[in-house]
């Protein structure tokens, strides 16, 4: 089963339900600590130990700890940012029941443990570089409850600084960021500990977030023949742009798809015509490229890898996301809508079945969606944005690659190597969802599947770097 990634609101939702099947908050504080003070036991010998507690439920958390390790005879000493009388709801009683004194955070701290209970997943500002850097300097083995003081719980990333712990104790389900490849050097070991969330309170949650997966095909029946496997095309650029659209070409054909058509104009046709046997090549210009997008032969197409910013490109994408075929549009064909992504996001409505997948990196995201990457904090609330306001699919490529669809669902690439950032690497992903969606996956699923293999491609390589073709090599579906 496909794991449950949840998002901050979504664990407040949990919380909020939890309450009113009757199990208080101030118990789920209880549990969370209790969690934490379990795994710090069956880690660690006793050893004096600093417990670092914030002014929210994180520093709750933390007072939990510090009383139950201090019952077992722990050395503790707590520490704690703000002033105890600042302290609201549950974690007030959790300093109630902490019967010792009470450090201020600025003041000198030492031990052989520190437990960072500051700030959760709720963290709405940078956190303090000074602070994660005095707990770096004591050199100690640092144990996180929920997540490590100054990571998003969403995109894994450090909000100005963050404490890197040896072990992050999370609690019901985890979050984003405990299984982001690039969260790692932060989260260290992640354990997900229950904390008595009654089951029947949440069994009308929604849960939008899930890591990433892969759908398996169909088999290949006795008596299909290509075009049963689907017909796929891809847009050429010019002559001396053709490189991209055959990577793309062959990542189609690669994936299982019975047909692959090269459509583009006479002269990139000639180049693209020494190097291709098996892909098959069609001259097209804007005024009969209608009569191909109707061929009932062919259900995918893509338009963009090396298709040139100008408007020929323009028309072929937006004549392509309204021909019904599913449509791929990637790099030239994104960022050729930079005044004028309305047009795209029209025409990509007029099919509420949703047969559109926009692909962008983060750059060509930026010019594609101005407004979405100026007023959100993190690639998933970016990419689910972007998805609600133009309709399609949306694949924000990068370290923790997002797959978001208009109807909220979010698929999060945990696992994929940096080296996958190289030249022709686009094309070859771009080209491996065309192919899946000709053989008839639905857009969502065709990405999400498309991005899987496509880093399980770059983790089959030993090599430090790779090339697109290297990694097209690897593809196994």
């Amino acid at each position: 089963m496909p794991k449950v990634l949840i998002l901050p609101e979504e664990m407040r939702s949990v919380e909020d339900l939890s309450v009113g099947a009757g199990v208080s908050l101030s118990q789920l504080m209880e549990n969370a600590g209790r969690a934490v003070a379990a795994e710090i036991v069956s880690r660690y010998s006793k050893r004096p130990v600093t417990v670092l507690c914030g002014p929210g439920n994180n520093g709750g958390d933390g007072f939990v700890v510090a009383r139950l390790l201090y019952d077992l005879g722990w050395d503790v000493s707590l520490h704690l940012m703000g002033e105890r009388s600042d302290l609201k709801g549950a974690a007030i009683e959790a300093s109630r029941q902490w019967k010792r004194d009470v450090f201020a955070i600025d003041a000198p701290f030492s031990g052989s443990l520190v437990i960072d209970a500051l700030f959760g997943i709720g963290l709405s500002r940078d956190f303090p570089k000074a602070l994660v850097d005095k707990i770096a300097a004591l050199n100690v083995p640092v144990v996180a409850c929920d997540i490590p003081s100054g990571l998003d719980a969403v995109d894994g990333r450090p909000r100005g600084a963050a404490v890197k712990a040896d072990l992050t104790v999370t609690f019901y389900k985890p979050k984003p960021a405990h299984v982001l490849s690039h969260a790692k050097t932060y989260v260290g070991e992640v354990v997900v500990a229950e904390i008595g969330i009654p089951a029947e309170a949440v069994l009308s949650q929604r849960y939008n977030c899930l890591e990433n997966y892969p759908v398996a095909l169909a088999e290949i029946a006795f008596d299909d023949h290509k075009y049963s496997r689907g017909g796929a095309y891809v847009w050429s650029g010019p002559a001396l742009m053709t490189g991209a659209s055959r990577l793309a070409a062959w990542a189609a054909q690669k994936v299982g798809v019975g047909a692959v058509t090269i459509l583009g104009v006479r002269d990139a046709l000639s180049v693209h015509a020494n190097h291709l046997t098996s892909i098959m090549l069609k001259e097209s210009g804007p005024e009969d490229l209608n009569a191909h997008l109707h061929d009932k032969k062919y259900r995918a197409i893509c338009v963009g890898p090396g298709a040139g910013r100008n408007d020929l490109t323009r028309r072929v994408a937006l004549n392509s996301a309204s021909s019904g075929l599913a449509t791929v549009l990637d790099a030239d064909a994104l960022t050729v809508f930079e005044q004028g992504s309305d047009v795209l996001f029209h025409v990509i409505k007029q099919h509420p079945d949703v047969r559109v997948v926009l692909t962008p990196h983060e750059g060509e995201f930026s010019i594609l969606f101005k407004a979405i990457t100026k007023n959100t904090k993190n690639r998933v609330e970016q990419a689910s944005a972007a998805a609600k306001i133009s309709g399609a699919i949306i694949i924000l490529k990068g370290s923790g690659t997002v797959i978001a669809h208009p109807d909220g669902r979010v698929r999060i690439q945990a696992e994929a190597p940096a080296k996958l950032a190289t030249a022709g690497s686009g094309d070859v992903l771009a080209g491996m969802i065309t192919g899946l969606m000709a053989q008839g996956m639905t857009a969502f699923d065709a990405a999400g599947t498309a991005v899987w293999h496509h880093a399980a491609a770059g983790n089959a390589t030993s090599a430090r770097s790779v090339t697109a073709e290297e990694i097209l090599a690897k593809v196994v579906i």
